[in-house]
């Protein structure tokens, strides 16, 4: 069995009908002075050296865990990103229910305002949205002082 120690191995399996068409090349130089003519040269099998077989079957067990490995943290990239999109926009629409919530409260308070101020006599929206203001300022220093409190 001769070697080839001109190329990577690896280039051996991939260009098997170059080096037969090579061979066949060699071959006929050799046999046409005999009179042979060769029509074709075949490579059946290419048997590298255990060794060279286990260090390949190693080169390729490592280059499938690397690009697993690569795989793996492009996904996990890929869920931190979901995970970041969606909770900005929990915390955006969190946001805008509750500055919905402050725009509807308030524009019930103005109606209350309106009706309350309109069905009792003397009484002003003005005057109305003053004692509501004073109560709600009231109310919440009250609840900011028992949260010192405690």
């Amino acid at each position: 069995m001769g070697r080839c120690t001109r190329m990577i191995l690896d280039d051996v399996f991939e260009q098997k009908d170059e080096i037969a068409k090579a061979v066949s090349e060699e071959l006929e130089k050799v046999m046409g002075a005999y009179g042979y003519s060769i029509e074709q040269t075949l490579i059946v099998d290419i048997d590298p050296d255990q060794t060279v077989h286990r260090a390949m079957n190693e080169i390729n067990a490592a280059q499938q865990l690397r690009m697993a490995a690569v795989e793996k943290a492009e996904a996990e990239k890929i869920l931190q990103v979901k995970k970041a999109e969606g909770e900005a926009e929990a915390k955006y629409l969190s946001g805008y229910g509750i500055a919905r919530q402050r725009q509807a409260i308030a524009e019930g308070l103005r109606e209350s305002v309106l009706a309350f101020s309109n069905n009792v006599p003397g009484t002003s929206a003005k005057d109305v949205m003053d004692l509501v203001t004073h109560q709600i300022r009231n109310g919440l220093m009250q609840g900011s002082a028992a949260d010192t409190s405690s």
